[in-house]
């Protein structure tokens, strides 16, 4: 009883417990992002996923990443999102969809969840994720490792995501101008 309690106390107890809690925030929120059928709730969960995610990456020492995980997706990201919500106006008879057999789709996404996150493990496991995308366990989470990745190895990627963010805003600033013509 002695030993349990000290190791309770002591950091790396602390710390699991911390990081089991934060770990189901952010599953519950997710659940909630796409179970829920206000959009309002959704946005607000999809919050709560993303700051459990920052805290996540705390924990794997990336301070950078969780910075940019709250300042990024969980600040700007989502107050387009809210603003694309209230934009639409959406009407209740418009946000219904069909709650058939609900649980039976959650409990199939819980199961591609747990099987995903096993072989995911397994490959964090053997160490292939990180040294076969080429960044040492020192640089892990750092600008310099991800400023590294970014603009060496996966440049296009992330230049194509820029052209694709580009036209998804002409999109919506022509989608816009019809509406109010």
């Amino acid at each position: 009883m002695h030993h349990a309690l000290l190791r309770f106390g002591s950091k790396s107890g602390l710390e699991s417990i911390l990081f089991y809690i934060f770990a189901a925030l952010a599953v519950v929120g997710a659940i909630l992002v796409i179970s829920h059928d206000n959009p309002v709730i959704n946005a607000l969960s999809l919050v709560l996923t993303l700051f459990s995610t920052a805290v996540l990456f705390i924990f794997l020492l990336a301070h950078f990443l969780a910075a940019i995980q709250v300042l990024v997706y969980a600040g700007a990201i989502m107050v387009l999102f809210i603003f694309t919500v209230m934009y639409l106006n959406l009407r209740e008879e418009s946000l219904s969809f069909d709650s058939f057999n609900k649980p039976m789709r959650l409990s199939i996404l819980f199961v591609l969840l747990i099987v995903s996150g096993f072989i995911a493990g397994l490959g964090f496991k053997k160490g292939l994720m990180l040294n076969g995308a080429g960044v040492s366990l020192d640089d892990f989470g750092t600008v310099r490792g991800v400023g590294d990745l970014l603009f060496r190895t996966y440049l296009l990627p992330f230049e194509l995501t820029s052209v694709l963010i580009v036209v998804a805003i002409i999109g919506v600033v022509v989608i816009a101008k019809r509406r109010l013509d």
